[in-house]
């Protein structure tokens, strides 16, 4: 299996993450590897584009490329190689439910579940770490209605048996987390801005760009959200101790 980092947010062209997107470029064990960045959850965004260009590339060292999905802009053939080339993939962050809807649409879902059993390194922030969940919190709606939305609970690919929250630490997201975990009755995985999670065969790891980060593990008992804090930044610790009550 391959390994995953969740990055629970920050701005990576203010070199925010610079710790973890090290982190991530090193568990590749490769002198230049290859980074493949998919940015539809932004639209594309050229800026953000511009940003991760900047930070793999010239600051890290790796060869990057882009796959653009939206318009039809790469066909299913293209789409394939550029996946399986990589030996970095990266998402990057925004709406995470077009995102998702696209990628089925192109089957990229099932390239990326391709990828993780061939051994590449899957990474990215907010939307780019809900999408390895088995759910997430989401601001999705945020994108369609500027006011009256509300955070909604999102099917993803499953590939961590828990419901994740990005941006544990901004807005209301803490206490809505909390009501989400007790509806659904699923392992909640929290990551604050600045801080990540490495999954990597049946271990973890929490890498952290500032110090004060912090993970959290919430789960329901008897009708009460417990939560944990997570904070083996020194070693690996068994996957089991944050997916299991």
């Amino acid at each position: 299996m391959g390994t995953i980092f969740a990055i629970g947010g920050g701005e990576i062209r203010k070199l925010e993450t610079l710790h973890i997107d090290n982190m991530i470029v090193e568990s590749a064990h490769k002198e230049n590897p290859k980074t493949l960045f998919i940015p539809t959850a932004s639209n594309e965004s050229q800026e953000y584009i511009d940003s991760f260009n900047y930070i793999y590339g010239e600051k890290l060292g790796c060869s990057t490329d882009v796959l653009l999905l939206l318009e039809g802009k790469t066909s299913a053939e293209e789409c394939k190689k550029k996946i399986m080339d990589a030996d970095i993939i990266y998402v990057g962050g925004g709406n995470t439910r077009k995102m998702l809807q696209v990628w089925e649409d192109y089957g990229v879902d099932q390239l990326l579940k391709e990828a993780y059993k061939s051994g590449k390194v899957l990474s990215g922030m907010s939307a780019g770490s809900i999408c390895w969940f088995k759910s997430g919190h989401s601001d999705s709606q945020s994108f369609d209605k500027e006011d009256n939305w509300r955070y909604i609970r999102i099917e993803a690919m499953n590939l961590i048996n828990a419901m994740h929250c990005p941006h544990y630490d901004e807005d209301a997201r803490k206490e809505d987390f909390s009501r989400k975990v007790l509806e659904y009755d699923e392992i909640g995985i929290a990551v604050e801005n600045n801080c990540a999670i490495e999954f990597k065969d049946n271990y973890y790891k929490i890498h952290k760009s500032n110090l004060k980060a912090k993970a959290y593990k919430l789960y329901q008992l008897n009708g009460k959200v417990i939560k944990v804090e997570l904070n083996n930044t020194a070693e690996y610790r068994p996957i089991e101790e944050i997916l299991h009550k």
